[in-house]
């Protein structure tokens, strides 16, 4: 009986599940990382690096959808209190476009909740969450591979 093949087989069925969730996970205010669950999943050689990044990307970009809500249910009663937040004055003086980099550890996280609280337009926010998020798991496939 060889434990460690079945285990291996078993991951290799589930990486996909596995890489969806991580990236959904680690796009939370949860703690994770899914990186690690990307290059593994890779590392098995058994789906295509496109396939790879776009469902690490789908599940981190719902993530971010996710952390969009978060922002809509908190009340948004004074937009001009002072707020130290460096997401939120990012977001105050880019716009969308600072969507592009809610890939950021810990301050894109916030980016997501602050657009929700912002009650920025749900389609144009989400496309550049997606963008931004596609380029990041796309440039960590390219280093996986050693294309840089």
């Amino acid at each position: 009986m060889s434990l460690g093949i079945d285990f291996g087989h078993q991951w290799a069925d589930s990486a996909l599940s596995m890489l969806f969730l991580s990236g959904f996970l680690s796009a939370t205010l949860l703690p994770g990382g899914s990186e690690a669950v990307l290059f593994a999943t890779l590392d098995l050689h058994t789906y295509s690096p496109f396939l790879a990044v776009s469902v690490a990307t789908f599940g981190n970009s719902l993530g971010g959808v996710a952390n969009f809500a978060i922002g809509l249910w908190i009340p948004n009663r004074s937009q001009n209190r002072k707020r130290g937040l460096r997401s939120l004055l990012w977001l105050k003086k880019y716009g969308y476009w600072a969507l592009l980099f809610s890939w950021l550890p810990v301050v894109g996280d916030a980016m997501c909740v602050a657009a929700g609280w912002l009650r920025m337009r749900l389609l144009p926010s989400f496309i550049l969450i997606l963008i931004g998020k596609a380029i990041r798991y796309a440039v960590l496939a390219a280093l996986f591979y050693g294309f840089f």
